[in-house]
């Protein structure tokens, strides 16, 4: 990042797009990556971008690393192209739901 502008910037994009609690998020995780057998263990639940945007709302934005912000910039760009107006998500799309939700956004969430 160059500036405070924008840091500011990406955190309240980052923040606009992950709607989903880090609570709500970790519990996704783990029920995402559990089978009839097995639940993993939370802190290895879910995928790699994942993990990473659950740590991302765990931490202040003075604690933000070079990855955090990358991961960050990647969520933006991904849930921001992937729910545009002419894209609007639907109950029935439940592979796309879950997916967006893998990042921290639930596109039935108000």
């Amino acid at each position: 990042m160059s500036d405070a502008l924008e840091l500011d910037a990406l955190w309240e994009d980052f923040h606009r797009v992950v709607n989903m609690t880090s609570a709500e998020l970790a519990a996704w995780l783990r029920v995402r990556d559990a089978d009839e057998r097995t639940e993993p263990l939370p802190d290895r639940a879910g995928s790699d971008t994942g993990r990473q945007v659950l740590a991302i709302l765990q931490k202040r934005r003075t604690d933000l690393t070079k990855d955090d912000l990358r991961v960050m910039a990647q969520v933006v760009d991904t849930v921001t192209a992937e729910t545009d107006v002419e894209n609007e998500p639907v109950a029935e799309d439940t592979e796309r739901r879950h997916r967006l939700m893998t990042l921290g956004h639930d596109p039935l969430k108000a």
